[in-house]
């Protein structure tokens, strides 16, 4: 009893975020391809794995429920991460590659949409398994899939902590060196600085008001167009298919450097720029009558105002450096820098074709610098964690329906307004 109690006072509590990404119709995982340039020995392979993530606090961890009596807690019951013992054979697989002869790429990317279905059993095992794959692909000599639950942690988490695992070629016991950021220079004060100020927090404001009634209206009835690239409903929970290109970052660095945007700018504008290009490929081949027309032209087949969005991530917590990560593994404590503390933002994508290719960064830039100004994405964080906390996950079971519902009485409201206007007017007439 004594020791059943120890075990509760060492759990540690799931965030709201991190709850939410382990309900059962929102089981989240996070599949990573990591290429490596040489053949990968299993043993050795299993022993770092031991020595750098196995102590880590939330890959030794299971989720518990935690349930209390009513009269000493309002909840009746808390999800918490409690360490258990973790056997290495259950996290790290060797599958047999002879089938990967003929064609290794496809092969590979065959592997990893497989595990994409299968669901991982939040309360059997530690959320993490990693399959090594000793396949010469095009890109790599081998390759490791791993799957983590994204309850774990965020992208930019998992990121650094794979870079705190890893060592200097020339140096194994030091860890790798990340050039710095520039910092941008300080603008002058003054009271050109203070209107500036007072000009900004009036943006902020506004762009904040704007994106909240925008966030809100796709909850409630506000959805896209139907296009090739919109997926239908139930496809969260289906079988996924991984297909990447490899591309040069010191094209999208001189890009960057030449324009003066960020990375990320150049991506959106990239992402952009070949989803207008793939739209158009296909509304040219379904337009038959002028499939030879329009290619010569080159003419933009695209239907106007095609309402395209796409949801971009926001993190919410400085990125944490490599070194925190080291220290974090050294001392066995999370201390806030593993999680889920991340938003969601609502991004446009304005389709069609350009002339002048540089115009997708330059509207790219414009969005992003538009977004940086809102407070939605803080604010929708603030929201779905509170709501999280207080009803728990399943206070909503089937959100699809409620917004079809929604919609519906919207609608039904519409109608009865409608038909109430025509016999007021009927009744004016007589």
């Amino acid at each position: 009893m004594a020791r059943k109690k120890d075990e509760e006072e060492e759990d540690e509590p799931v965030s709201p975020t991190g709850r939410m990404m382990q309900a059962p119709k929102f089981n989240v995982c996070i599949i990573i391809l990591m290429g490596f340039y040489t053949k990968i020995d299993p043993i050795v392979f299993k022993k770092c794995v031991q020595q750098a993530l196995v102590k880590h606090p939330r890959f030794c961890s299971i989720l518990v429920s935690i349930y209390f009596s009513v009269k000493t807690v309002t909840s009746r019951g808390r999800y918490k991460w409690r360490r258990t013992a973790v056997d290495i054979d259950k996290h790290l697989f060797v599958p047999d590659v002879s089938a990967a002869a003929e064609s290794p790429d496809d092969f590979v990317s065959e592997y990893a949409s497989r595990l994409s279905e299968i669901p991982m059993d939040v309360a059997a095992k530690p959320l993490w398994e990693f399959h090594v794959l000793n396949v010469k692909t095009s890109d790599a000599e081998a390759v490791v899939v791993m799957k983590i639950h994204h309850s774990l942690g965020d992208g930019v988490s998992l990121i650094a902590l794979t870079h705190a695992c890893s060592r200097k070629l020339d140096d194994p016991a030091a860890l790798p060196v990340l050039p710095l950021p520039s910092k941008k220079p300080r603008e002058g004060g003054g009271g050109r600085g203070l209107l500036k100020f007072f000009w900004m927090v009036i943006l902020i404001l506004f762009y904040t008001l704007v994106d909240m009634a925008e966030f809100v209206a796709t909850l409630l009835f506000l959805r896209d167009v139907q296009t090739p690239v919109r997926a239908g409903r139930g496809v969260r929970l289906c079988r996924k298919r991984f297909v990447h290109r490899i591309v040069s970052l010191d094209d999208v660095k001189f890009i960057k450097n030449a324009m003066n945007v960020s990375v990320n700018d150049v991506v959106l504008g990239v992402t952009e720029a070949g989803l207008s290009r793939y739209l158009n490929s296909i509304y040219v081949n379904n337009n038959k009558e002028n499939v030879a027309e329009n290619k010569e032209k080159n003419s933009n087949s695209v239907p106007q105002n095609l309402g395209i969005r796409s949801t971009v991530i926001f993190n919410l917590r400085p990125s944490p450096t490599i070194e925190d990560m080291a220290k974090m593994l050294e001392k066995e404590e999370v201390n806030g820098m593993l999680g889920n503390k991340i938003a969601m933002v609502l991004l446009p994508f304005s389709i069609a074709l350009q002339d002048d290719p540089l115009t997708y960064i330059r509207r790219a830039k414009s969005t992003m610098d538009r977004k940086k100004l809102s407070l939605a994405h803080q604010c929708a964080y603030i929201t779905i964690n509170l709501t999280t906390s207080l009803f728990g996950i399943k206070l909503i079971p089937n959100p699809d329906q409620l917004c079809d519902d929604l919609v519906k009485s919207l609608k039904n409201i519409k109608e009865a307004v409608k038909e109430k206007v025509l016999a007021s007017a009927s009744l004016d007439h007589c």
